[in-house]
């Protein structure tokens, strides 16, 4: 894959400030505006979008308006569109989407709806008629939702972890299951049509599960949606390796047993490479890290875990996304967000990126991992949440989940984030505003781009509406 070269960078201009004999700057323009200006200048040919957005909207519309035109709930860049794909009363707080049966050519949405046992789990969405039904009840918290590269949903839960904590489950043939439901004490499921089309995978483990980034040779990363408490460190990375590694050209599986899943070894990152592996702890949260054995147990509790084994903690570890240009290459690399807490800490997050290796080096684990990070977080970008990889332009589309009523009321943003180019720095090259909210009761969640990144699915989670709300945004240049 070919992403364009941003020459402009290169041809702008240097401003040269002259120094008094006092030492003091004394110029008329800042620096970081005019990047900023001519950022937004370029933002056609960048992120193929004509004008971003200046400012977050300071709307906040009432459910009436809402329920008449859901579309009300969002403001986009000029050019860029949206159309309801879904506006429904069975799932309200509706979080990560996967495409089906592949990301060029999609008939169906599959989706986590975020809430309790009583509640829709996982839902189907029919991309030509907006038929929406439940094919899952019973999870608790239900959050990631994958299509895994062998043909199969992967999906889990954001539930507290512990003996009870939230596991994942695997489904073949999503199509044809509807209305079945978990019994979360045994993990089996039950009625409806196609039960056995699912089953539990505890080789993952039982914790906070947010973001998950499925390889095609099985290998799978994810984190614990965990803050730090009473110096106890926050949520940890962790890497589950199959024990029959998958061939990454096989074809989809022909039932349940055959998936990579079923069997394997989970290991957890601890940043700190120094020293034989000792430089690790609080303040070492980037840079190389090892990848420390978990111990083999049933249903293993890895919070518990990450503690006795002093892995790596991060404020709240939220969604990953794989970088399709790496993986097309053969190399691992994702990044995802750490969400912070904007409100009491002025902490505002993060956006890390690990890379591992190939996929024949992350496969044996030979690899040394490395976590850098790609965005900072501000006061006018706090907090993020979900983040997607748009295919063709390389770009980052990050989601915002900010304290939005507290000090100064401010609704959630959808930014556009550049990969790194060619400077000395790791950072992404810049970003812009391309959607926000209108109510301040909601956020965006579980953005997906569809394969040629010109589709972007995404819900409206928890909004004033009383619906559950999953928007096709295009009109991408």
């Amino acid at each position: 894959m070919v992403f364009r070269r941003r020459r402009w960078l290169a041809a702008f201009p240097l401003v040269l400030l002259c120094l008094g004999l006092s030492g003091v700057v004394t110029a008329a323009t800042d620096f970081g505006s005019t990047v900023q200006t001519q950022l937004f200048a370029h933002s056609n040919s960048e992120f193929g979008v004509v004008q971003p957005l200046a400012a977050s909207s300071s709307l906040s519309i009432t459910a009436a308006e809402a329920q008449a035109d859901p579309l009300k709930l969002v403001t986009l860049a000029p050019q860029l569109k949206a159309r309801v794909v879904t506006s429904t009363p069975l799932a309200l707080n509706i979080d990560m989407i996967a495409l089906w049966p592949d990301d060029l050519h999609p008939t169906h949405l599959f989706a986590c709806n975020e809430s309790d046992e009583n509640d829709a789990g996982v839902i189907r969405v029919d991309l030509a008629t907006g038929q929406t039904d439940v094919v899952v009840t019973g999870t608790t918290d239900c959050d990631p939702t994958h299509r895994t590269p062998w043909g199969t949903i992967l999906f889990g839960e954001e539930a507290d972890a512990g003996p009870n904590g939230g596991r994942t489950y695997e489904m073949i043939d999503p199509v044809h299951v509807t209305g079945v439901t978990l019994n979360r004490a045994t993990g089996t499921f039950t009625g409806g049509t196609g039960a056995s089309n699912l089953t539990a995978r505890p080789a993952l483990g039982r914790l906070s599960f947010e973001g998950v980034a499925v390889y095609p040779t099985g290998v799978v990363y994810f984190g614990d949606e965990n803050r730090p408490s009473r110096g106890t460190a926050g949520g940890a990375y962790y890497k589950f390796i199959p024990s029959t590694l998958r061939d990454p050209n096989a074809p989809a599986i022909a039932n349940l047993t055959q998936s990579p899943l079923a069997a394997g070894s989970i290991f957890g990152l601890r940043v700190g490479f120094r020293s034989g592996g000792t430089d690790y702890g609080q303040g070492t949260q980037t840079g190389f890290g090892t990848w420390v054995p978990i111990p083999a147990a049933p249903d293993p509790d890895l919070r518990a875990q990450a503690a006795s084994l002093k892995l790596t903690g991060y404020y709240r570890p939220e969604d990953i996304a794989i970088d399709r240009g790496a993986l097309a290459q053969g190399l691992v690399r994702w990044c995802g967000n750490n969400t912070g807490n904007e409100d009491e800490d002025q902490q505002y997050g993060e956006t890390v990126c690990l890379t591992d290796g190939t996929l024949a080096t992350s496969g044996a684990n030979t690899a040394r991992p490395e976590m850098q990070y790609l965005v900072i977080g501000s006061p006018q970008f706090a907090m993020p949440d979900n983040i997607a990889y748009q295919a063709g332009r390389g770009n980052w589309v990050i989601h915002e989940d900010a304290a939005t009523t507290y000090l100064t009321p401010h609704n959630d943003d959808l930014w556009d984030c550049l990969p790194d180019g060619s400077d000395p720095d790791l950072l992404s090259d810049g970003c812009i505003r391309i959607g926000t909210l209108n109510d301040l009761t909601a956020e965006w969640t579980g953005g997906e781009f569809d394969g040629n990144g010109e589709h972007f699915y995404v819900s409206v989670q928890h909004n004033i509406s009383g619906k559950g709300l999953i928007l096709d945004i295009s009109g991408w240049k």
